[in-house]
């Protein structure tokens, strides 16, 4: 059985896909009903990277979501809500793909600047993060309910 990984415009049907992977990837930041609610507004762009059978056969044979990234369109700027690899999949490239097709549909929406804030101890996405052409711009302390800090980052889509 050959596989592919294939980049697809999530909603609302793939709530319970993106709340496992939020689980797996991120500790379970958001609850499905938040996903639901993230994947039903129009002024959102949710993506999504499917890697699974060339056929959509019985339940274990089903694409399965390895990688998500969405954000909100707010006037001219891209605020990017959400970026998770599944553990098993990372270092593949897929975060990187994601965004910037996240990058790509929010510029050709009319974005002209996008922002994310990301914790000042995660070094793999910062990493992705840097290598996208994302700055820091600002730290919100202690932002994190252990402590951590956000760092606030801006890169300009035009």
């Amino acid at each position: 059985m050959q596989s592919q990984t294939t980049v697809t415009t999530l909603g609302a049907r793939h709530a319970k896909a993106c709340r496992d992977l939020d689980e797996a990837a991120l500790g379970g930041l958001w609850t499905l009903q938040q996903w639901t609610h993230e994947l039903s507004e129009a002024q959102r762009i949710c993506l999504g990277l499917f890697d699974g059978p060339l056929f959509d056969g019985p339940p274990f044979d089903r694409p399965r979501l390895v990688a998500l990234a969405c954000g909100w369109m707010v006037v001219d700027e891209l605020h990017i809500t959400a970026v998770a690899v599944a553990p098993e999949r990372r270092r593949c490239g897929f975060g990187r793909v994601l965004l910037e097709a996240l990058l790509q549909r929010a510029a050709a929406g009319g974005a002209r600047h996008a922002t994310l804030e990301v914790s000042s101890c995660n070094a793999a996405a910062l990493a992705l993060y840097s290598n996208c052409g994302f700055e820091t711009a600002g730290c919100r302390r202690n932002y994190y309910s252990d402590g951590r800090d956000a760092l606030i980052q801006w890169r300009k889509l035009t």
